[in-house]
């Protein structure tokens, strides 16, 4: 039987990391940096108990969708705060609490010399409760709102180490690049508005019907259709999909930590669940999913492409997100939307791992994150040499892991569906398979085995290709360790440290990740995708997934008989084999043959420099939409400012001193002139007088 949750408790999950965030912020200097990062722990180990209680309740049967505050009712429309609390928000709430909670814990160590320390922890806390107002809203103001707040605090964070101009230039670019994203996204929530006359969920998809009858006026396009392309633009921005990807690798300026925050489990993640959550309109609109397929189908592979040119540790795992990324975006296409959510949660902990174990290696590096200057980690890392293991083996789809059962349901829904563009999709998801394990075995071998290339390391100027050049990268991680001269490995006598494994609070949370890493895809893929997991809560109780245009999960259904089954039988599955090629092929270059790799870039030099500079996409959107916006804004100044607000402006002014000017003459400052002007103008006025009395 169905129960309504507490409204109080549910209040309490997301203002528990906010109080946290407003006393590190305002009261850092008060509470000091212990006290700082207990404040937010605690808000934040409060708001995962909290939620773990939700999921509990929520698998029992508990729901909750009702307006906690209004904040304003213009005539029969409501601007209101209210949580919509069902089985997806209830894992979102753990997957985002949890990873904030495993973030916050390694920051202690991460950033422990940092001068921004408490700064630091308040915007952390600051982001989780914007992510949690996103997931946990009922109604299109409150996503807008979590919406924005994330973008901000991603801002925030992103350029975190202000002073450094590449950090500038990657925020911002961050910030302009989800601003084209979020006005499609507002357009679309426009749209909905103007024609179903409500922000609330639930009364938008009762109305779906009717809006999927009506055109948009003065076209043949559904109404639907473009509404719900408007709102995937969005998606696109906040989930980093081709071709508004381009900032998510630049945010790696930021600290480690909050690449495994953002850029694994929450923000990057955002555009996935709005759509799944707004798969009731999306599923009446096969030309919107159609579009949402191919975007993800480019992103997968052509990113994931990037990833095998990288040398610096931290953007290897951003072009493998955005790759990742695309995966989740192509099941939304092929209307498997428990399917894409599945992939999130896996998705979540071990790309997460994958970061945090990157900043671990940073550390122990001394801040070199250059994996040209790095090798043989294994024996001076071993906590985090195994963790990093468990989390590549689940990234690339290894049978038993979390990643396989998430990444071949995919793979298996992509190809049954029958869409526009599912052939192209599903040779870029089977493709990827390759791709994703070569970039993955490169950057582990490159990093924990062969030679210990650390005790020689070198000045590659940078650590990522040409894309640093750009804006001045580094290739070192923007820390505070930095200023103290422990880059490259060395001391400030030139003398070569010793890599070392890293603090507690740095590897407990790796081994906290690994565990769900491993085990959560076999757990979880029978009641998630062929259960009735989503069964529990108010809003996919009514939601379609198997139609007769969309039959992929029907499909599939028909051939899944439990875990272990499926990992057995994945022996004879393609993309068991492709990942394995990649993983022989990483072996062979960079363990066997280290001076194959070379010669091979010399050899396809055009696809290198293609690679290499990110297909030109950040020249194209320089050279036509950057100079394209300073001509239009250059010529707003000239024509718009200067010859018609000045203009006018300017012109009223003259006028006034030119009457100014004549009116000067008559102020003599003699008393009879001004009795004789007196007189003058009685008598014109006795004169209009007697003339109109004439009439």
């Amino acid at each position: 039987m169905s129960t309504t949750l507490n409204e109080n408790l549910l209040l309490a999950v997301p203002l528990a990391p906010l109080a946290g965030s407003l006393i590190a912020g305002l009261g850092g200097k008060v509470v000091g940096r212990k006290g700082s990062h207990r404040v937010t722990i605690l808000g934040v180990l409060i708001s995962f108990i909290l939620s773990a209680i939700v999921f509990v309740d929520v698998m029992q049967g508990g729901s909750y969708n009702a307006t906690v505050y209004e904040w304003m009712k213009v005539g029969t429309l409501k601007f209101e705060i209210g949580f919509l609390v069902d089985s997806l928000t209830a894992m979102m709430m753990v997957v985002v609490t949890f990873v904030s909670l495993m973030v916050h814990i390694y920051t202690i160590g991460y950033m422990a010399e940092d001068d921004g320390y408490e700064r630091f922890f308040s915007y952390i806390s600051l982001f989780t409760f914007s992510m949690l107002m996103l997931v946990m809203s009922n109604n299109f103001l409150q996503l807008f709102f979590g919406w924005e707040a994330v973008g901000l605090v991603s801002y925030l964070l992103i350029g975190f180490y202000f002073t450094r101009e590449s950090a500038i230039y990657a925020n911002m670019k961050a910030f302009l690049v989800n601003r084209v994203g979020d006005f499609g996204f507002l357009l679309g929530i426009g749209l909905i508005l103007a024609y179903a006359g409500s922000m609330n969920y639930g009364e938008v998809f009762a109305k779906r019907e009717a809006l999927a009858a009506l055109a948009f006026p003065g076209t043949q396009w559904g109404l639907l259709t473009v509404a719900c392309i408007c709102l995937f633009i969005g998606a696109m921005g906040k989930s980093a999909q081709f071709p508004l990807h381009v900032w998510l690798p630049d945010s790696m300026e930021g600290p480690t930590p909050i690449s495994a925050l953002i850029h694994a489990a929450t923000m990057v993640t955002a555009g996935i669940f709005m759509v799944t959550r707004m798969s009731p309109l999306f599923e009446l609109s096969d030309t919107a999913l159609s579009f949402i397929m191919v975007i993800g189908a480019i992103t997968t592979l052509f990113m994931g492409l990037l990833g095998v040119v990288q040398n610096d540790i931290k953007r290897v795992v951003a072009y493998s997100t955005l790759s990742q990324l695309g995966y989740m975006t192509c099941a939304l296409g092929a209307s498997a939307y428990s399917v894409s959510v599945f992939h999130l949660m896996t998705h979540a902990f071990f790309k997460a791992l994958l970061f945090l174990g990157a900043g671990s290696v940073i550390i122990g590096m001394h801040h070199d994150q250059d994996m040209r200057n790095m090798g043989g980690l294994r024996k001076y890392m071993p906590i985090t040499w195994f963790t990093s293991l468990m989390g590549t083996l689940a990234l690339c789809g290894t049978p038993f892991f979390a990643g396989f059962y998430s990444k071949d349901s995919i793979i298996d829904a992509v190809g049954l569906s029958h869409l526009p563009g599912s052939g192209f999709a599903y040779f870029a998801v089977v493709a990827s398979v390759f791709v994703t394990a070569l970039y993955s075995f490169r950057m582990y071998f490159m990093v924990f085995h062969g030679e210990e290339r650390f005790r020689h390391p070198q000045d590659f100027g940078n650590g990522h290709g040409a894309e640093s050049s750009a804006h001045g990268g580094n290739g070192h991680d923007a820390h505070g360790h930095d200023d103290h001269g422990h880059g490259h490995g060395h001391d400030d006598h030139g003398h070569a440290h010793e890599p070392h494994e890293t603090p507690w609070v740095v590897w407990v949370p790796l081994v906290l990740l690994a565990i769900p890493s491993v085990i959560i895809g076999a757990i979880a893929i029978g009641p998630m995708i062929y259960g009735n997991f989503f069964a529990h809560g108010v809003a996919f109780d009514q939601v379609v997934f198997i139609g007769s245009n969309h039959p992929a999960l029907e499909e599939m259904g028909k051939e899944f008989h439990g875990w272990l089954p499926m990992a057995l039988h994945s022996v004879a599955s393609l993309p068991l084999w492709l990942a394995i090629a990649g993983f022989v092929t990483a072996w062979f270059l960079y363990l066997q043959r280290p001076d194959l790799p070379p010669v091979i870039r010399r050899a396809f030099g055009p696809i290198y420099t293609l690679l290499d500079n990110k297909y030109y996409m950040d020249k194209i959107n320089e050279v036509v939409f950057a100079r394209g916006a300073v001509a239009i804004g250059r010529g707003l100044w000239k024509e718009g400012d200067v010859v018609v607000i000045d203009g006018v402006v300017n012109g009223s002014a003259r006028f006034i001193g030119w009457f100014a000017s004549v009116i000067r003459f008559l102020q003599s400052g003699y008393i009879y002139h001004y009795a004789f002007a007196m007189i003058i103008g009685m008598l014109g006025l006795l004169t209009l007088f007697v003339t109109l009395g004439g009439k």
